[in-house]
């Protein structure tokens, strides 16, 4: 995924889980020299709304703590960029206000390739581009383990730029700066 996204010079936002960030974290490295974006996902991707409400900060900090590791040699839970996703978007209100509570801006997505489903890259290209066809733009969910999507993935780029799509790369505010982008 990486070759692909270097050779259409598209900057992704890649959040991570933080047991295999801990297990990888030259890849790691890898994605943020790249200058890809590192969010964060969890520590082994379980449902927030499906753990004892006492278990989910520690799932959250301990992600948080391994991508940190793995990017900068520091295990803290103050994330250097503050973007974390729900694992399948599940989550709740409690869980969302002590993200909230710490600066950390949670993301959904607007459109997925379904790519936890086998499937081969054709069939989830048509799936994607189908989807993006009905929406005209969004957030777009894709999972870079998956071998069909790594094959997917430079068609689909091909199709973005052929058909005029921006791809937005997401970046933290710069310090001192409000959201409307006076200091």
């Amino acid at each position: 995924m990486l070759a692909a996204l270097a050779q259409e010079c598209v900057q992704a936002t890649f959040f991570l889980i933080g047991k295999p960030a801990s297990e990888h974290p030259g890849l790691v490295r890898r994605i943020a020299a790249e200058g890809h974006t590192i969010g964060h996902h969890t520590w082994l991707h379980r449902s927030l709304m499906r753990i004892p409400a006492s278990e989910t900060r520690e799932e959250i900090d301990r992600g948080i703590a391994a991508d940190e590791m793995a990017l900068h040699g520091l295990a803290t839970t103050i994330p250097s960029t503050p973007f974390s996703r729900y694992p399948g978007f599940e989550t709740t209100p409690a869980t969302l206000e002590l993200l909230q509570s710490r600066g950390i801006v949670v993301f959904g997505t607007d459109l997925w390739a379904s790519d936890w489903y086998p499937m081969t890259p054709s069939h989830e290209l048509k799936l994607l581009t189908d989807r993006l066809k009905a929406a005209g733009k969004g957030i777009i969910l894709l999972h870079d383990p998956k071998a069909q999507t790594a094959a997917m993935l430079p068609a689909f780029l091909r199709y973005l730029r052929d058909h005029h799509y921006r791809v937005v790369h997401l970046v933290p505010a710069a310090a001192g700066v409000d959201f409307d982008g006076v200091p």
